[in-house]
């Protein structure tokens, strides 16, 4: 199996058979009108990190080709399969038409939202997140599976979009075998 350190990443033009060699586990990452292109390339970088299946790009968040993304990504936008979808809604309704059985659990503080830890995940699973200020849409919330949060035990309320579905992430992938 091919691994790069950073350096090699940022030039790196993986082979064909190399990424085909890659055992994708059954995560697709939502994006919830994400705007920070810096966000938008860690999250990608995320999705390598977890052999997502796939991230999808919605409402107004920015898409590859972008340099900004690309360098936070550190190159990962050139193999991690991603698309875009005008809505958030219409990505998530297609995925549950493609993907047998998908559980679709956002990251987010709402009243209906549980610990992170105390969360049942199963695969096929499609993690949410949202906008940097305002969060996961009403609308997406509402046909959610589940509803799962970070708890904050300090002065400020939540932490960066990024960073919180990166202890999803891996509390998924720990927790499934």
């Amino acid at each position: 199996m091919i691994k790069l350190k950073a350096k090699e990443l940022r030039n790196a033009k993986p082979k064909e058979q190399d990424l085909k060699n890659i055992k994708k586990n059954p995560i697709y990452i939502v994006l919830d009108n994400v705007l920070d292109t810096y966000n938008v390339g860690a999250i990608f970088r995320l999705a390598d990190a977890v052999a997502a299946e796939k991230v999808i790009l919605c409402r107004q968040t920015e898409t590859p080709p972008n340099t900004r993304i690309k360098k936070a990504s550190i190159n990962t936008t050139e193999w991690v399969a991603w698309e875009y979808s005008e809505t958030t809604i219409e990505a998530l309704e297609s995925l549950r038409k493609t993907v047998s059985d998908i559980q679709i659990v956002a990251v987010e503080q709402d009243k209906k939202s549980i610990p992170y830890d105390k969360c049942e995940y199963k695969f096929p699973i499609a993690l949410v997140v949202g906008h940097e200020t305002t969060g996961v849409s009403k609308e997406v919330l509402d046909i959610c599976d589940a509803i799962v949060e970070i708890p904050m035990f300090g002065v400020n309320i939540s932490l960066n979009v990024m960073v919180s579905l990166g202890i999803v992430l891996y509390e998924v992938v720990k927790r499934i075998d």
